[in-house]
């Protein structure tokens, strides 16, 4: 025998996002490639990449044998 459990449909629903304010966070220093922000503030020193730029050059310097 089994015993069925009715879930309440709150149980599963999930909030809405809260979207981030514009200005939350230092201002971030923009990407060498495509200028767009970065996830390192401003002060970092060298040349900052984007997550997509960063990723992108990473594959080309792995297949570049």
């Amino acid at each position: 025998m089994s015993t069925l459990v009715r879930m309440d449909d709150a149980y599963c629903e999930t909030p809405p996002p809260t979207p981030a304010p514009e200005d939350a966070g230092p201002p971030y220093a923009e990407c060498v490639l495509c200028r767009k922000p970065t996830e390192y503030p401003e002060s970092t020193k060298g040349s900052t990449l984007c997550p997509v730029c960063a990723w992108q050059e990473a594959g080309r310097t792995a297949c570049s044998g």
